[in-house]
């Protein structure tokens, strides 16, 4: 089993490179359907030592993933958004075993949760990232492995599962995304929106629902607080992030991870809504935790969800899922 993931606060190590030393080769996988590939020809690439793949689908990555892995690729680069960079992990598992090359990211996407967590810039060149290599600054970051207990499902790297509200607030995160809402300016904007109606919604409402969901913590139920129904929570979510968009840190104040960080909210309360963004910058009180918001962090969980779920903006189904750090992934960092 892997260690536990450093928070992504801890510095990255430092490896000076020699000027006069070979540049390390570069396998680039591209992904020309993402937000900002979309109309833009492949990436001018005068450095010698990259090589720029476009993949049309799954298969295409697994090849392109093998050639690099045959080749032996020092640095595997990934230009897209958080999807992309989950399909990408995902079936480098089978190309690289435990001998992955250093990773680094360009993101391009709608939505770059990793990059915001690593501290990459949004407009990182491929020029910045080369120079990035040369500088050898790096940090570990293990993703989420998830598995499907029953074994229908190839296990699959993500870096935030989110269950229950999580699907509706993707769909309408979908629809800022249609009306030129991108990265924080369209989480700011799903966000309030979602407050919005999970506060003045009545009945019904999706956005005030709850979802069957059990969740087990190595070995010991999640607690519910008094007003939680047995079997069923309005959201939960798990990561090994900690920094994410629009400066949220939920898990500033929780002391160090164990592996994967949990945050739960067990009934759509309007006080405990009201308070989401208090607990999103980090904030706890045993008042947050009698309204049923819970923050745990343990080295795996057991879940079983009868709704299916989001991870990293894909929606996979309902079922009994165990969640585990993926493999110790190094990350170029500038």
């Amino acid at each position: 089993m892997a260690s536990p993931p450093p928070s992504s606060d801890t510095p990255g190590t430092r490896n000076p490179a020699d000027s006069q030393a070979v540049a390390p080769r570069i396998g680039l996988i591209r992904n020309p359907k993402s937000h900002r590939n979309k109309g833009a020809p492949p990436a001018d690439t005068p450095h010698g030592n990259v090589t720029v793949v476009e993949p049309a689908t799954k298969p295409e990555i697994d090849e392109a993933l093998r050639r690099f892995a045959r080749e032996g690729v020092e640095v595997l680069a990934i230009s897209g958004g958080d999807g992309t960079i989950r399909d990408v992990l995902t079936r480098g598992m089978a190309a690289f075993g435990d001998h992955w090359p250093q990773i680094l990211i360009l993101p391009q996407g709608k939505t770059n949760a990793l990059a915001v967590s690593l501290g990459i810039p949004g407009k990182w060149s491929l020029d910045d990232a080369c120079e990035a290599v040369a500088r050898g600054r790096t940090t570990i970051q293990h993703p989420i492995e998830v598995e499907d207990r029953d074994g229908a499902h190839t296990p699959v790297l993500g870096f935030l599962l989110g269950a229950g509200m999580f699907n509706v607030a993707i769909e309408a995160g979908q629809t800022a995304h249609r009306f030129g809402a991108f990265q924080g300016f369209a989480v700011a904007v799903t966000g309030l929106f979602g407050m919005v109606q999970a506060l003045l919604g009545i009945g019904r409402s999706r956005w005030r629902s709850t979802y069957a969901m059990e969740i087990e913590a190595e070995g010991e139920d999640v607690p519910l607080a008094a007003h939680g129904a047995p079997g069923r929570r309005f959201v939960a979510g798990f990561t090994t992030l900690r920094r994410f968009p629009l400066g949220f840190r939920p898990f500033r104040d929780a002391g160090p991870s164990k592996g994967i960080d949990f945050f739960a909210i067990d009934a759509p309360l309007r006080r405990a809504i009201a308070l989401i963004p208090y607990a999103m910058r980090g904030n706890d009180s045993p008042r947050l935790r009698r309204l049923g918001m819970h923050r745990h962090s343990a080295r795996s969980y057991r879940i079983e969800l009868g709704d299916p779920f989001i991870l990293d903006g894909e929606t996979f189904p309902a079922g009994r899922y165990q969640l585990r750090p993926g493999p110790a992934l190094r990350f170029i960092v500038p």
